[in-house]
């Protein structure tokens, strides 16, 4: 099984971007179709966005639609989300997954516990 480590949150204003990384290890990182999403404060885990094996198609949840965005780099076996126009409702946990039978539109109803793999998350506050 993929094990996967989120790295890149921290706190940033209303309008300013932020990269987060997911670096994965022990199997084959282009096996799988990588993730993201995200946990606010007393709320349920919500997709953010995927993107396939070989990083050919990508999906995103319409809250973060034409300000974020997902690619990887299979040599590095890296997945990124570049997060731009950040707004205080972004504020969350995230969370990098892996799956290796759903392609990026299907990760978007999996959760946690039918995902093949799930990181341990990493805070990003987003001030007003």
């Amino acid at each position: 099984q993929v094990q996967l480590v989120e790295s890149g949150g921290g706190l940033v204003q209303s309008g300013h971007s932020l990269i987060l990384s997911c670096a994965a290890s022990g199997r084959t990182f282009d096996d799988y179709t990588m993730g993201w999403f995200r946990q606010a404060p007393g709320k349920d885990q919500d997709f953010v966005s995927a993107i396939n094996w070989g990083g050919g198609g990508t999906y995103y949840a319409d809250s973060v639609k034409g300000r974020f965005t997902i690619s990887r780099d299979n040599a590095k076996s890296t997945v990124y989300l570049q997060m731009n126009s950040l707004k205080p409702e972004d504020t969350a946990v995230y969370y990098c997954a892996a799956d290796k039978h759903a392609n990026a539109r299907a990760m978007g109803f999996l959760t946690k516990n039918t995902l093949d793999a799930w990181g341990q998350g990493t805070l990003v506050t987003v001030s007003s």
